[in-house]
C-alpha cells in the first residue's frame, strides 16, 4: 500500500468514526427531556400528542408529570456523577504528575541524563536517539495516554446520563424504540472512544516522528508510555468506580429487597440514585495497537522504512471502525425489534456480523499493506514471515474472541441450563445458591482458556511475538461494536431505574427490564473479550520486555525466576482480596445508613417523606476515593520494586505468574431470581447476586487491566531495570 494512502486512510477512518458518533448523538437528542414548566417532550413537528405512549393512556398515567419526574431524576444522576468524576480526577491528577516525574527520572538515569546517541539494538548499527530524549518523549506519551483515558471516562459518563431518561421515555412507545435509543447511545460512546484513541495515537506517532526520523525502535519505545498512561487511569477508574457502585448496590439490595421487601430502584430507598455506569466507562483506553507497533519496529519494516507495513496495526484498527459502522446499521436501521425476545439475539448478532465482515476487511488490507514476505528479528533471531501468515494471526484472534464471547453468553444467560441450575438452587437458600454460582464461575473459564491457548500456539508458530500481538489486536479490532454493546447495558439499567422511580406503568418497566436483562448478558460477553485480549497483549508485552531488558532465556528452574513466578501468581488474589474488602467495608457503612433512614425518618416507608440521598452518595464517594489507592499502588509499585531490587529475571517471573493466574481468576456468580418477589427463593437469589456483584463488577474486570498494566509498565522501565536493577542481589 502506498504511504500516501496509508497516511490518509488512518485519520480518515478515525474522523469517520467520530462523525458517525455525532450523527447518532443528534438522533438520540431528538428525544427531548426537560424539567422546566413547558411540555417536556414533543415530536419532530412540535406536537404534544407525541408525549403519550401507548400504555400511558391505558393506565391513566399523567404523561407530562412522568416526563417531568424523569428529567428531575436524570438531572440528579448527572450532577452526582459529574461531582464524583471531578473529585476522582483530582486524585488521579496528583498521581499523574508524580508518576510522570518517576518515568523521567528513572529512564533519564539510564545513561546519566546524557544527550549522546548510542547504537540501536536491532537496526543494524544505526544510531538511536539518546536516552534522555526517550525519557522526555515517554513521559509526554504517558501524559497523553492518561489524558485520553480521563477524557474517555468523562465522555462515557455524559453520554450515559444523557441517554438513560430518553430510553425510559421511548419505552412508552414500544420496546423497539427504546432499544434503538439505548443502542444508538452506546454507539456514540463506542465510536467516540475507539476513534478518539486511534486519532490521538496516530497524531502522537507522527509528531514524535519529526524528532526520531527513521529510528522506529526509539519511536515506538517512547510510544509505550501512551499505553502505560491509559492503563493506569483505567485501573484506578475501574477500581474506584466499582467500589462506588457496588457499595450502593449491596446496601440497596440487602436492606431494600431482603429486609423491607420493596422493589428494585424504589425511590424510598436512599441508596438507589447512585448510577450504575461508573465501573463501565472509566476504563476504556487501555486497549490500543502500541504492543504490535513496538514489536514491528524491530522487524525488517524498520530497516526498509516501509511505512505502510509498519502501520499495519493502525490500519487494522482503522478497518475495524469502518466495519463496526456497517454492523451498527443492522441493529438501528436495517432491522426492527418488535418484541422483547428479539433484543438479545440482535445484540449477539452484532458480534457475529462484525466478526464476519472484519475477516473480509483483514484479508483486503493485509495483502495490500504488507509485502509478500518479510523478516522478523524475533528478539535476536530472524524469522521469515509471509503476509498471509499475518492474516491468519489477526483472524484467529478475532474468531477466538467470538468463541470466548459466545461461551461467556452461554454461562451467563438465563436462557441456558447453567444459570437455570443456579436459579433452581435458590429453593434451598442462599448457601446453595453461592455454591452453585462459584462452581459455574470456575467451570466457565475452561473453553475460553483453550481458545486463548490455541490462538497463542498458531499465531506464535506463524509470526512469533508479532503474531501474538496481532492476534490480540484482531480480538480488539471490533472494539467499537463491543463498546457500544457494553455501554448499552448500564444505559438500559438506568432507564429501568428511572421508570420505577418516576412511577411509570408496569408495562414500561417490563420493557426496560427486558432491555436490562439482555444488557447484563452482553456486558458479561464484553468482560470475556477483555480478559482474552489481555492474555494475548500481556504475552506480547512480556516478550517485548524480555527483549528490551536484554534477557535471552527465562529459566523457570532458577530461584530468581521461580520466586517471581510465585509472587506474580499470588498478586491477582491479593488484589482481589483488597478490592473485595473495600467493597465490603463501604457496603457495611451503606447498609447501616439505609437501615438508619428507614428506622428514623417518619413516613419514609409510606412514601410521604423523602430519603436522604446525599448521605449515601457521600459514603460511596468517600469510600471509592479512599479505597482505590491501595490496590492501585499494589499494581503500580510491584514492577518497580521487583525490577529495582531483584532484577529483570525475577520481574519476568512476576509477569509470567500474574498473567497465568490473572487470566483464570475472577470467577463470577450470576443468579436469576426464582419465585415471586418477597419469597425465600427470591431473597436467596438477591443474597447470591450481592455476593457475586463485587466479583463480576469490581475485582474481576480489573484483573485484565492488572496484567496488562504490569506488563506495559515493565516494558517502559526495562532499560532502567537492565542497567540498575537487582540492587538487593548485588548487595548480597
Amino acid at each position: 500500500m502506498d504511504e500516501t494512502i496509508t497516511q490518509i486512510l488512518i485519520p480518515l477512518a478515525a474522523l469517520v468514526g467520530i462523525g458517525f458518533a455525532l450523527v447518532q448523538w443528534i438522533l438520540v437528542s431528538k428525544v427531548k427531556v426537560s424539567s422546566g414548566s413547558e411540555p417536556a417532550m414533543l415530536d419532530i413537528n412540535g406536537n404534544k400528542g407525541a408525549l403519550l405512549g401507548e400504555d400511558d393512556e391505558e393506565e391513566g398515567i399523567d404523561s407530562y408529570e412522568a416526563v417531568h419526574k424523569c428529567a428531575e431524576i436524570q438531572n440528579a444522576i448527572s450532577l452526582g456523577a459529574t461531582s464524583f468524576l471531578f473529585t476522582q480526577y483530582k486524585y488521579l491528577g496528583i498521581f499523574t504528575v508524580v508518576f510522570s516525574a518517576i518515568i523521567f527520572l528513572f529512564l533519564g538515569s539510564v545513561n546519566g541524563f546524557s544527550t549522546k546517541s548510542e547504537p540501536c539494538t536491532y537496526n543494524q548499527g544505526n544510531l538511536c536517539k539518546p536516552a534522555l530524549a526517550n525519557a522526555i518523549f515517554t513521559t509526554i506519551a504517558f501524559l497523553l495516554g492518561a489524558l485520553t483515558s480521563v477524557l474517555s471516562g468523562f465522555l462515557g459518563m455524559k453520554i450515559a446520563t444523557f441517554a438513560n431518561a430518553r430510553t425510559t421515555l421511548e419505552a412508552r412507545k414500544g420496546v423497539g424504540k427504546a432499544f434503538i435509543t439505548a443502542f444508538r447511545s452506546g454507539a456514540v460512546m463506542g465510536f467516540l472512544l475507539a476513534a478518539n484513541g486511534l486519532l490521538v495515537l496516530y497524531v502522537t506517532i507522527n509528531l514524535f516522528k519529526l524528532y526520531y526520523g527513521d529510528d522506529w525502535e526509539g519511536l515506538y519505545e517512547s510510544i509505550t508510555g501512551y499505553g502505560l498512561g491509559g492503563s493506569s487511569m483505567a485501573l484506578f477508574g475501574r477500581v474506584g468506580g466499582g467500589i462506588y457502585t457496588k457499595a450502593a448496590d449491596v446496601g440497596a439490595d440487602l436492606v431494600g429487597k431482603v429486609e423491607r421487601n420493596i422493589p428494585e430502584d424504589d425511590p424510598r430507598n436512599p441508596a438507589e440514585t447512585l448510577p450504575g455506569w461508573a465501573q463501565t466507562f472509566l476504563a476504556r483506553m487501555q486497549n490500543h495497537p502500541a504492543p504490535a507497533l513496538f514489536v514491528a519496529s524491530i522487524s525488517s519494516f524498520g530497516t526498509t522504512h516501509d511505512y505502510s507495513a509498519m502501520s499495519y496495526p493502525l490500519i487494522i484498527s482503522s478497518t475495524g471502525i469502518v466495519v463496526c459502522l456497517l454492523t451498527t446499521l443492522f441493529a438501528t436501521d436495517l432491522s426492527e425489534i418488535k418484541n422483547v425476545t428479539e433484543i438479545e439475539p440482535s445484540l449477539k448478532g452484532q458480534l457475529l456480523i462484525s466478526t464476519v465482515l472484519m475477516t473480509a476487511g483483514i484479508a483486503s488490507v493485509t495483502f495490500f499493506a504488507l509485502p509478500s514476505e518479510f523478516t522478523l528479528y524475533d528478539f535476536g533471531t530472524e524469522k521469515a514471515v509471509k503476509n498471509w501468515h499475518l492474516f491468519v494471526c489477526v483472524s484467529i484472534g478475532l474468531w477466538a474472541g467470538l468463541v470466548i464471547g459466545y461461551t461467556t453468553e452461554y454461562y451467563t444467560s438465563n436462557a441456558y441450563g447453567p444459570v437455570q441450575d443456579v436459579a433452581d438452587s435458590c429453593r434451598t437458600g442462599a448457601a446453595t445458591n453461592v455454591i452453585f454460582g462459584l462452581a459455574l464461575g470456575y467451570k466457565s473459564v475452561i473453553i475460553p482458556i483453550f481458545a486463548i491457548a490455541f490462538a497463542i500456539y498458531v499465531s506464535f508458530s506463524l509470526a512469533a511475538m508479532y503474531g501474538i500481538a496481532m492476534a490480540a489486536l484482531g480480538m480488539l479490532s471490533t472494539i467499537a461494536t463491543g463498546l457500544a454493546i457494553d455501554a448499552y447495558g448500564p444505559i438500559s439499567d438506568n432507564a429501568g431505574g428511572i421508570a420505577e422511580m418516576a412511577g411509570m406503568s408496569h408495562k414500561i418497566r417490563e420493557r426496560t427490564d427486558a432491555l436490562d436483562a439482555a444488557g447484563n448478558t452482553t456486558a458479561a460477553i464484553g468482560k470475556g473479550f477483555a480478559i482474552g485480549s489481555a492474555a494475548l497483549v500481556s504475552l506480547a508485552l512480556f516478550g517485548a520486555f524480555v527483549s528490551r531488558a536484554g534477557v535471552k532465556i527465562v529459566d523457570l528452574l532458577t530461584p530468581k525466576v521461580f520466586i517471581g513466578l510465585l509472587v506474580g501468581a499470588m498478586l491477582p488474589y491479593w488484589f482481589s482480596a483488597m478490592t473485595m474488602k473495600s467493597v465490603g467495608s463501604a457496603a457495611l457503612k451503606m447498609v447501616e445508613e439505609v437501615r438508619r433512614q428507614f428506622n428514623d425518618i417518619p413516613g419514609l416507608m409510606e412514601g410521604t417523606a423523602k430519603p436522604d440521598y446525599a448521605t449515601c452518595v457521600k459514603i460511596s464517594t468517600d469510600a471509592s476515593l479512599k479505597e482505590m489507592i491501595p490496590p492501585g499502588a499494589l499494581v503500580m509499585l510491584t514492577p518497580l520494586i521487583a525490577g529495582t531490587l531483584f532484577g529483570v529475571e525475577t520481574l519476568a517471573g512476576v509477569l509470567a505468574g500474574s498473567l497465568v493466574s490473572g487470566v483464570q481468576a475472577g470467577a463470577t456468580e450470576h443468579a436469576r431470581m426464582l419465585g415471586p418477589k418477597g419469597s425465600d427463593a427470591h431473597k436467596a437469589a438477591v443474597i447470591g447476586d450481592t455476593v457475586g456483584d463485587p466479583l463480576k463488577d469490581t475485582s474481576g474486570p480489573s484483573l485484565n487491566i492488572l496484567i496488562k498494566l504490569m506488563a506495559v509498565e515493565s516494558l517502559v522501565f526495562a532499560p532502567f531495570f537492565a542497567t540498575h536493577g537487582g540492587l538487593l542481589f548485588k548487595l548480597l
